[in-house]
């Protein structure tokens, strides 16, 4: 080898290695094709298109209509050629069987064969398993079981036996700690998957009778769950940095009959709705009622309006770009978030991600 092939060489290995270092954006998307292309897709490195039917033990598109959306969805990366195109699998009341059916070694295989070939057939990147979840409750009346756990590590080892390495394999992994302690082998798992989807959302979710913050950075009290909680666990139990994507949520999550006691942060109150980011000017104007705080121990804010008594927790630019600028001091995979239709089409957070990790 000549010393100009070899420094060609040696520089392409350099700026291999500098991509793979960038993080990552992803976003999950339920909507269709011509929605998403009002959207900055130029500054998104993966979408993952939720989600695909679960059909017996065979991964499957659902109907005529889904198929049309894979297919332009993942037609767009002609023109965004940096865009990777996943399907995910599941969703939080979306793995009924997922206990049952992930135990029997055959149903495994078939789900593995199945899923490979849907990959192939319509050309996608990947897929990411929302399994919520293995081994502890999920969904109310799902089964679990502890052989869940177990059973997860030996799902994977079937998907990358059959995918190979040419298709990227993910999970969403919930985003509190006992979940990192009972329902994942990270020893085994994390080996077989290209990066996991920390799920650091719905924190407090819409069962709670309390309210918090339900995606902050930083636990903010005794007892309660966080970003970086969750990340912390896992860089100690030897899960590589670069494989942790943390997740941001794109919509507020509302209580009412909330006490104005503390502005209603840790108040006893009822789950009320769910409010979209690209809303938010409109739900939480100057004449709503709503007055805005910012936990600077949480990195999180939320807002409270009294006379109505709700309490609202959410993200929002001060703390997607605080969880940006985590993502480049800890080292991590990348940022993703649920879910892109609830972002405002311009000067949105997916803007701002993009502007804080240095993609542009």
């Amino acid at each position: 080898m000549n010393k100009q092939v070899l420094f060609c060489f040696l520089l392409c290995l350099c700026c291999s290695g500098l991509a793979q270092s960038q993080p990552k954006i992803i976003a999950y998307y339920t909507g269709n094709a011509a929605r998403l292309q009002q959207f900055p897709l130029e500054k998104l490195t993966h979408i993952i298109y939720s989600f695909v039917k679960l059909q017996n033990d065979s991964l499957m598109l659902r109907d005529t209509e889904q198929e049309k959306i894979v297919l332009e969805i993942v037609a767009l990366k002609k023109k965004y050629p940096q865009l990777k195109i996943m399907v995910s699998m599941g969703g939080w009341s979306g793995c009924a069987p997922c206990s049952d059916l992930f135990a029997n070694p055959q149903h495994r295989k078939t789900f593995a064969q199945t899923t490979a070939a849907l990959l192939r057939q319509y050309n996608l990147d990947g897929i990411d398993l929302d399994w919520e979840y293995p081994a502890i409750e999920g969904f109310p009346g799902h089964k679990y079981d502890t052989s869940d756990r177990d059973n997860f590590t030996a799902l994977l080892k079937e998907l990358r036996q059959e995918m190979g390495h040419k298709y990227l394999l993910t999970f969403a992994a919930g985003g509190f700690i006992k979940y990192l302690e009972e329902s994942i082998d990270w020893p085994k798992v994390h080996p077989l998957v290209d990066f996991i989807n920390l799920m650091t959302y719905d924190l407090v979710g819409g069962y709670a009778t309390t309210t918090g913050h339900h995606t902050p950075l930083y636990s903010y009290r005794a007892g309660q769950e966080s970003t970086d909680q969750s990340v912390s666990w896992l860089l100690k139990h030897k899960v590589p940095a670069n494989k942790l994507i943390i997740g941001a949520a794109f919509y507020a999550r509302v209580w009412e009959k909330v006490s104005a006691n503390n502005d209603g942060l840790y108040q006893s109150g009822v789950f009320k709705e769910g409010v979209d980011y690209a809303n938010f000017s409109t739900y939480f104007s100057d004449t709503s009622g709503f007055v805005y705080h910012w936990d600077e121990k949480a990195q999180a804010p939320y807002q409270y309006n009294a006379q109505k008594q709700l309490f609202a927790t959410f993200d929002n630019e001060g703390s997607i770009k605080a969880k940006s600028q985590y993502v480049q001091q800890k080292k991590l995979g990348g940022i993703m978030f649920w879910e892109l239709v609830q972002d405002k089409t311009n000067h949105g957070l997916v803007e701002l991600m993009w502007d804080v990790l240095g993609r542009k």
